[in-house]
């Protein structure tokens, strides 16, 4: 049986791939710096630990096979666009101290959790954005400090892959939604912030979306991307690869899906007051579809009235 460690389990990608790793037949020791999830798991072992601090990392990988690293300091745009010092601090110090305690301890595998974020402004500058490839990540030019902190760390595995023979794995993900994820108090994504917003709105009301609605995402729903991780993480293949989708919507598309969704008239409002993050960003899946024989499956409609229904109860609970 293999002996799985998740890092960050108690949060959202973290949650739903504990419980798919027990459905498998794996072992499972979940860890986080908190008790509480929006999913109950079903872990065989949790530890509360605090990963900015070497020793807990040791302790974390102690006897296990694979590592999939998700912990993070992180949120949706108006966190990571707000907290720049605490990101780069926290993430580094767990990213740098996961490496060398899987390196130490023999860690047969560590998958690490990037994001698109990594990739630069300048390739992003436009709503029809071209979608991205692995290698347009460089040369560097985040538009964030969370995004620096991925790519420096995809840059530490490598060292380690190349020095010390880690084996890495690396998927950089773009925009995970879903259900049992967070949707309010500041660290929400685009998806489950419209969500709430349109099931706390009364039918005739308006609701606010951030900038003037033309920026354009692709959103990967939860269950597609756990089944991308485990086969990223059963491949042979060190290099970074795009975990998303290449269906691009446009933010104020976005906010009517999800409006349709819930069957009331709601009108959109702009604040172009806040932050907006790049004009476009889509993936390329080309690489990933060879490697890994990977697409997504659930459309972004049948994502979001799974998500829109969770959240509508939670708010209403």
């Amino acid at each position: 049986m293999l002996k799985v460690l998740v890092t960050g389990a108690k949060g959202f990608i973290g949650s739903h791939l504990v419980n798919h790793l027990k459905h498998v037949g794996c072992w499972v020791r979940s860890v986080d710096i908190k008790k509480e999830s929006f999913l109950q798991t079903s872990e065989d072992e949790f530890y509360q630990l605090d990963l900015r601090r070497y020793e807990n990392c040791r302790k974390a990988v102690d006897g296990v096979d694979r590592v999939f690293h998700l912990a993070a300091n992180m949120g949706g745009i108006g966190f990571i666009t707000k907290v720049g010092a605490d990101v780069m601090h926290d993430n580094v110090l767990m990213n740098a101290n996961m490496a060398e305690a899987c390196m130490q301890n023999g860690v047969d595998r560590l998958l690490f959790s990037s994001s698109a974020c990594a990739y630069p402004t300048f390739r992003q500058t436009n709503p029809h954005v071209k979608p991205l490839r692995e290698e347009d990540v460089w040369p560097a030019d985040p538009d964030n400090f969370y995004g620096v902190e991925k790519l420096f760390t995809e840059k530490i595995l490598e060292a380690y892959n190349r020095d010390h023979d880690l084996h890495v794995r690396v998927s950089r993900q773009h925009n995970i939604y879903g259900p049992h994820g967070t949707y309010d108090g500041g660290r929400e994504k685009a998806p489950a912030a419209l969500c709430r917003k349109v099931a706390l709105a009364k039918d005739g009301e308006s609701i606010t979306v951030w900038g003037d609605g033309s920026q354009t995402r692709s959103f990967l729903y939860i269950e597609d991307a756990v089944e991308a991780l485990m086969l990223l993480m059963d491949s042979n293949f060190s290099k970074p690869l795009n975990v998303g989708s290449d269906v691009l919507v446009t933010v104020d598309e976005l906010a009517h899906m999800i409006i349709d969704i819930s069957g009331k008239t709601l009108r959109i409002q702009h604040d172009l007051t806040k932050p907006a993050g790049v004009a476009g960003r889509n993936a390329d899946l080309r690489r990933i579809k060879d490697v890994l024989g990977w697409q997504p499956k659930v459309t972004l409609k049948e994502g979001l009235t799974c998500t829109y229904e969770w959240i509508n109860a939670m708010v209403k609970h």
